[in-house]
């Protein structure tokens, strides 16, 4: 083997040392940003999780809440009732 061989094959090893650390360096990042995107898939995930939960809280919400206005209007109808009553009872008892 000559002296310019020699010089070739370290050339051709140096250059060669220099991909599989470049290929070595660009998998770890691959690996990296599937990583992060593994996460951020199970992040949505969960979001979407939460935002179907809560939106049925608020479903039930809603129920309870139009259920709690209607039995207050029938409590302030009965009040109102009762109010004329006692007036009345009263009013009478004032003419007599």
């Amino acid at each position: 083997m000559t002296e310019s061989s020699a010089v070739e094959i370290e050339i051709a090893t140096r250059r060669l040392t220099a991909a599989l650390d470049a290929l070595e360096s660009a998998v770890e990042r691959r690996r990296d940003a599937d990583r992060d995107e593994n996460e951020l898939a199970a992040r949505i995930q969960a979001l979407g999780a939460d935002r179907s939960r809560l939106a049925d809280e608020l479903d039930g919400a809603l129920v309870k809440a139009r259920k709690l206005e209607r039995v207050n209007r029938e409590i302030s109808d009965r009040l109102d009732s009762a109010i004329v009553t006692i007036r009345s009872v009263l009013d009478t008892g004032e003419d007599g």
